[in-house]
């Protein structure tokens, strides 16, 4: 009988190592240039001159997976979830809700960036797309049992339509789901 020896491999060694990140200020930074490009072709974070910068939607998401550890800047203290979500409502009342949204597409494999005006939270693109066409949805979030105006409505879908995209309301309900619902024409009539 042939017995061949085989190392037995430690947790740290079969697990991948979190990336570090540190947050400074309102910020989140990474800065192992070898995690940057990882993180870039998977549609997270963005390069600004020398920096990588996390939203907090996005850090949140990362830290609740394991593949970012959250620093703070000066203590190097590591930061909890909790502990970032509470940064996080300070800055955003609306924290929490564009956090479970986010989650949400995300976990349904979209890649879910940062909207870009006029009430839309994030610009969404179809699964397998990211890097390769533009983003094909603006999502506007919303909460169950908070109002929105009708104005503020038709103002979000001339923007999507003037920009080529489907506006998709994402509604949280109070048990934290998220409902999706697309707006393709929104027409006032006058009663006589």
């Amino acid at each position: 009988m042939n017995r061949t020896k085989q190392a037995a491999k430690t947790p740290s060694q079969t697990e991948a190592k979190a990336i570090k990140a540190i947050i400074k200020d309102s910020e989140i930074i990474v800065s192992a240039p070898e995690s940057i490009e990882e993180l870039t072709t998977r549609g997270y974070g963005t390069k600004q001159d020398k920096t990588f910068t996390l939203t907090f939607y996005e850090a949140l998401f990362l830290l609740s997976k394991g593949i970012i550890e959250v620093q703070h800047e000066k203590t190097r203290k590591k930061i909890d979830f909790q502990q970032l979500l509470t940064n996080y409502k300070s800055t955003d009342p609306n924290a929490w809700a564009k956090y479970l949204i986010y989650r949400d597409l995300r976990s349904r494999g979209y890649v879910a960036r940062e909207g870009f005006g006029l009430g839309a939270d994030f610009r969404v693109y179809e699964r397998g797309e990211y890097g390769t066409a533009t983003a094909k949805y603006l999502i506007f979030g919303i909460q169950e049992g908070q109002p929105v105006s009708i104005e503020d409505l038709a103002q979000a879908l001339r923007y999507a339509h003037s920009q080529k995209k489907q506006l998709v309301l994402a509604v949280l309900n109070r048990r934290g789901e998220v409902v999706y619902y697309s707006l393709s024409q929104l027409t006032l009539k006058k009663k006589a």
